[in-house]
């Protein structure tokens, strides 16, 4: 149906030009749809992406007035196309990156833990994040905080009697079942299995949000930090967070060949040294690099820096 015309024949610019852009799109539709044949089946997905590819570029200073759609909306609209096309395990805060509380904790540091972190929920483990026994929810903490402030009330000897369940899913699971699955069980917090049982990352609401609508940014989140900065010609101070994709390009393409599946720079160090490495420790990858670690704790790594290999050892070699 040709775009911008009324009851009157007219178009919605009303200069009712038969050589208008829409009169052309609808043209060459029908072309394509010749040179395609009657055999040609195209899924609705496809032709509403198409639909999209055809808008692309235009601006509409009056969008309100005549329907278009802005940009931003277009672009919504790609990515709610392609969000079933995502499983659990692309949209999951990874590992490394999870903020959790042991369950055997006192209740003083589950509240440092809220404060100094600002998250709403955190999942609560056992032994190790591989053993995630379920989560805890600020609300639920707060009422018992403003019960000592205001009533003198003592604090719980056991918190853990205020744990939630949360979801636990596969990492293939896809990104669309695991929202339908979060609204059926009314939980704001999934936990993404790995093949051994173990944890592979967690899920929010806001992160499945943020894949329609893009990045949601709040007060509590921090201002962006540079996740690589170089200090000298061979040496790099690095955030653990940095997908080895962008050190490679960055920094040193050998750095990104790894057998073992891991995505970050922190993933890396843990996979070199077997075990989530204390600060200070200097481990040495296949390429000559060495990975020193500058900031984290028992649980996850926070800083690295990279020291490039020596001009000497290359040259001896």
């Amino acid at each position: 149906m040709p775009e911008g015309n009324d009851s009157s024949g007219e178009s919605r610019s009303g200069d009712g030009d038969s050589s208008s852009p829409a009169l052309w799109r609808v043209l060459w539709r029908a072309i394509r749809a010749f040179f395609r044949g009657p055999d040609h089946d195209q899924s609705l997905r496809a032709q509403i992406e198409e639909a999209i590819d055809e808008h692309e570029g235009e601006v509409h200073h009056h969008s309100k007035g005549n329907g278009d759609l802005v940009p931003l909306e277009r672009q919504m609209l790609r990515n709610l196309l392609h969000f079933s096309e995502h499983d659990a395990d692309d949209v999951a805060i990874p590992r490394g990156e999870i903020i959790a509380i042991p369950a055997a904790a006192s209740f003083e540091e589950l509240v440092a833990a809220f404060a100094e972190n600002g998250h709403s929920r955190m999942p609560v483990y056992g032994e190790s994040l591989d053993e995630i026994v379920g989560m805890i929810h600020v609300k639920d903490v707060f009422a018992i905080v403003a019960g000592m402030l205001l009533s003198g009330k003592q604090p719980p000897k056991d918190w853990t009697s205020l744990m939630r369940q949360p979801l636990f899913v596969p990492q293939a699971r896809g990104a669309l079942d695991v929202l339908a699955d979060m609204r059926s069980r009314r939980t704001h917090l999934a936990v993404v299995i790995d093949e051994y049982s173990g944890t592979d990352g967690i899920i929010t609401i806001e992160d499945l949000v943020e894949e329609i609508i893009g990045e949601i940014e709040d007060e509590h989140d921090d201002a962006p930090q540079e996740l690589l900065r170089r200090i000298d010609p061979d040496t790099w101070d690095a955030d653990a967070r940095a997908e080895l994709d962008d050190v490679a390009e960055t920094v040193d393409p050998r750095l990104a060949e790894v057998e073992e599946d891991v995505d970050t720079l922190g993933g890396l160090a843990v996979v070199l040294a077997g075990e989530v490495p204390p600060v200070g420790r200097v481990l040495e990858h296949a390429s000559g690099w060495l990975l020193e670690v500058t900031g984290g704790d028992e649980r996850r790594l926070t800083r690295l820096r990279l020291h490039a290999p020596q001009a000497a050892e290359t040259e001896a070699e």
